[in-house]
């Protein structure tokens, strides 16, 4: 059921369509035919619009009777009002779906055209777009894989005799470390991002049961219990030694990216989608990512978080599915998806992509080569418990009590339960 009234909600999907005009540019296209079909492609990825633009024009010199409009949404907006957007099947020929919440609405609402049994399914990996998969049917195909961990200052570490810390006493004394030079350990983005990311690695090994999420929603994990609780302690304890930066909860992605490059902090609480864009801001630094591990070492299960995300997939209600599908084929094409890759600093699910960059190339080898955990967030499949486990997060960082903050968070997942 939609969270939102409908007169509210025919205002603000007006907002909407009006914002698109703004958000969204359409590229010049010149090979594209002025009589072609028209194709309407949103996403949320703005830092992504110059690769886009690039490709789309390819498409469109090889499809000149296919034109490709682009839209892009701030990611806030673009979970919120994704969804009414495909209603009509004008908006979105191809969209993309985050995991999780998202996609379980779209899903249940009949907006993913099924894709399985398309000859491009077979460019990406299996293992990494099950995601996409529900009732044994491919309805849409991540094509990020994300590592949503914090990015840490490789360079800096070296300088300092930093080794990645294997578990949380050693967490806390490469902070203090840190601290004693004057630099603070880890940059959280609260205002806009808030704990989004960051909750994910700080939980992992905290509750290493992959379903603890799915387990909560049906009622039978609590958040007051000692793996949500205990994760709730281990932010406050980061907050009052002053792991993280004063006014984390007001800090915007663009000032606790700006710290990092300046290297005035060391870490960046969100993950390996911001590392190209850190290079960009300070070309000089050495990245890699680093997961704080919450436990003893003997305990500890996972060493990081993935996501495979940024989820493509063909409205259901599109008049336009063939010209859509030959879009979908020519972004997993292994040569389009490795320019989307360098550019954008972005590993994907896509077999045969080739990493030129030497952060691509040296991060790859958490693909195979390291315990990673599917992000837990994205199993929550109800936006409302979603938003009262966040809350509990940005509670204690607020200065609340970590107890009272799993109480108050666990009341309205309960209420959202039933």
């Amino acid at each position: 059921m939609s969270m939102w009234k409908k007169p509210f909600f025919s205002f603000l999907f007006v907002l909407v369509l009006v914002l698109a005009g703004c958000a969204g540019e359409s590229p010049d296209g010149d090979g594209a035919s002025e009589d072609g079909t028209t194709i309407s492609f949103i996403h949320w990825r703005g830092e992504d619009k110059a690769v886009f633009d690039d490709l789309i024009a390819q498409f469109e010199d090889e499809f000149p009777e296919i034109n490709v409009e682009m839209n892009i949404y701030p990611s806030e907006q673009y979970q919120a009002t994704g969804q009414r957007m495909l209603t009509d099947g004008s908006t979105g020929d191809v969209f993309t779906s985050f995991p999780g919440a998202q996609f379980e609405a779209i899903a249940g609402a009949g907006f993913f055209e099924d894709l399985t049994g398309e000859e491009f399914v077979s460019n990406f990996d299996e293992g990494l777009i099950s995601v996409g998969e529900k009732d044994g049917k491919q309805l849409a195909l991540p094509y990020q894989l994300v590592f949503n961990m914090p990015v840490y200052n490789k360079g800096m570490f070296d300088e300092l005799g930093l080794e990645v810390p294997k578990s949380w006493t050693e967490f806390q004394e490469m902070g203090d470390t840190l601290l004693e030079n004057g630099i603070t350990p880890i940059a959280f983005p609260g205002a806009d991002i808030g704990p989004n990311q960051f909750m994910n690695s700080m939980m992992m090994n905290n509750a290493p049961d992959e379903d603890v999420f799915v387990k909560l929603q049906s009622g039978e994990e609590s958040l007051t219990n000692e793996w949500w609780v205990k994760t709730l302690e281990d932010f406050q304890l980061l907050e009052e030694k002053g792991y993280i930066q004063p006014d984390s909860l007001g800090t915007s992605q663009d000032s606790a990216m700006a710290m990092v490059a300046n290297e005035e902090a060391a870490m960046l609480a969100t993950g390996s989608y911001h590392m190209a864009s850190l290079l960009d801001l300070n070309p000089d630094l050495q990245l890699d990512l680093l997961a704080p591990i919450t436990v003893e070492e003997s305990e500890a299960q996972y060493e990081g978080i993935n996501t495979a995300t940024f989820m493509l997939a063909i409205n259901s209600n599109s008049e336009k599915k063939e010209q859509a599908k030959e879009f979908v084929a020519f972004l997993s094409r292994p040569e389009v998806a490795s320019q989307y890759a360098n550019e954008t600093g972005q590993h994907l699910t896509v077999n045969g992509v080739e990493y030129e960059s030497d952060v691509l190339q040296n991060t790859a080898y958490w693909i195979d080569e390291r315990t990673t955990r599917f992000q837990p967030r994205f199993l929550i499949t109800n936006a409302q418990i979603e938003a009262a486990v966040l809350s509990s997060i940005e509670n204690v960082l607020g200065g609340g009590d970590p107890m009272e903050a799993a109480e108050e968070a666990q009341q309205l997942v309960e209420e959202n339960r039933k």
